[in-house]
Parts: structure tokens; sequence; C-alpha cells
């Protein structure tokens, strides 16, 4: 408690001096940790569905023409490499970079829906019900295709990437977004004071961005995960 309590009147402080800074640091960091989550959480799967050693010939071996000598030992004598993927430290920095990017948008767009609809105390829920909206039906779906676009992009990829990203798991990840965030937010915009506001979006977006790190790496759809 005493580290929770040093970290809040530290950020509160660096917030009453630089709150868009502030804010921009610590996505940064919080989406660092996501993808590092994600990364885990990858390599736990993938050594889980690691083929024991001899597995591969437990359904028998198709014998090879004996005018395609090379190639069957270039089959059954080169290296496999069946360990967990390497930690990836460009995707680290992708990440990182992203939340860094989109962090003043998002300060800028709670305070713009802080300041059209204030909470008062005769009024309150209609304001925090008109928050959720406007977030959830214009800031989420721009907020996932900038992410989509932003890591397809910085990862090499063209139009086509882009558009095949779309395609295969833009639908998916907003509803799994309308799932989850609209509780989230109608929490968050009812009794979270407003510098408090994105650190909580960013906490609880530690799990939503494992989830968009790992759904972005997918090659196939991820309606089934959803």
């Amino acid at each position: 408690m005493v580290v929770i309590s040093r970290l809040v009147a530290g950020f509160n402080r660096f917030y009453a001096d630089k709150p868009v800074l502030t804010i921009t640091i610590t996505n940064a960091v919080l989406g660092g940790i996501a993808d590092t989550v994600a990364q885990t959480l990858t390599a736990i799967r993938s050594r889980q569905k690691r083929p024991l050693a001899g597995s591969a010939i437990s359904d028998g071996i198709e014998m090879p023409d004996y005018d395609e000598k090379a190639s069957y030992k270039a089959q059954f004598l080169a290296p496999r490499n069946r360990g967990p993927p390497a930690f990836d430290f460009e995707r680290l920095t992708r990440f990182m970079s992203y939340g860094f990017i989109m962090s003043p948008v998002q300060y800028h767009w709670f305070s713009f829906l802080t300041r059209t609809f204030p909470i008062t105390k005769a009024s309150a829920t209609v304001p925090v019900l008109q928050r959720m909206a406007f977030d959830q039906f214009i800031f989420a779906p721009m907020g996932l295709a900038c992410f989509f676009t932003f890591m397809t992009v910085t990862e090499g990829g063209g139009r086509r990437a882009v558009a095949r990203k779309f395609q295969d798991v833009y639908l998916p990840a907003l509803k799994a977004n309308f799932m989850l965030w609209p509780a989230v937010q109608f929490v968050n915009f009812r009794i979270v004071p407003l510098p408090y506001q994105i650190p909580l979006v960013s906490t609880v977006g530690i799990a939503w961005t494992a989830y968009l790190s790992l759904t972005n790496s997918s090659d196939e759809p991820v309606a089934s995960n959803v």
C-alpha cells in the first residue's frame, strides 16, 4: 500500500504540472506491459502445442523416390526449431509507440466529453450515458481502425495487408470492445475523477491490449476467440 500511495502521489504531482506528458508516458509503459503479457501468453501457448520428439513420424513416413535423395536428406537432416518464439522487442516498441502517440488524443477526447456533458448533482446518469455513447460509437471504432492500421504499416504491410487485417479481425475486435468497454466506461465516467480516467482505461487496457496484440499477430480470423 505504501508503494501504491507513493505512485499515486507522484502521478498527481506530475499530472498537475504536465498532464499530457504524464498520461503519454503512463500509456506507453502500460502498452509495453500489455504486449509483454501477450507475448508471454503466446510463448506459453506455443510450448503447450509443441509436439513431442519423434511425434512427426508417429503416423508413418512416406518414403521418397530414390531420384530425390537430396530433398529427402534436406527434409530429415535440416535443423528444426520447435521452441517458443523469441521475445519480439520490435513489436514491443510498436505497442509502446502507439500508446505514446494516442495518449494526447485520448486526453483531449476525455476533456471534450467532460466539457460537453457535465455531470451535476441534478443530472448524473444521463451525461454519463451520453459520454459512454459518444465514446463507444465514435472514438472506439476510430481507435481500433487506427490501431490495426498503425500496427500493420509499421510491420511493413501495405494497402493489401491493411485491407486483409480489417477483413479478418476488425469486426470481431469491435464486437469484443462492445462486450467490455461500455460497462468500464460507465463506471469510469460516473465515479472516477478526470485525472484518473485515462489511467484507469490504461490499467483495464492491459488485458484489452494483450487481446489486441494476440489478435494483431494472428494470421487467421479471430472470431472464434471472441
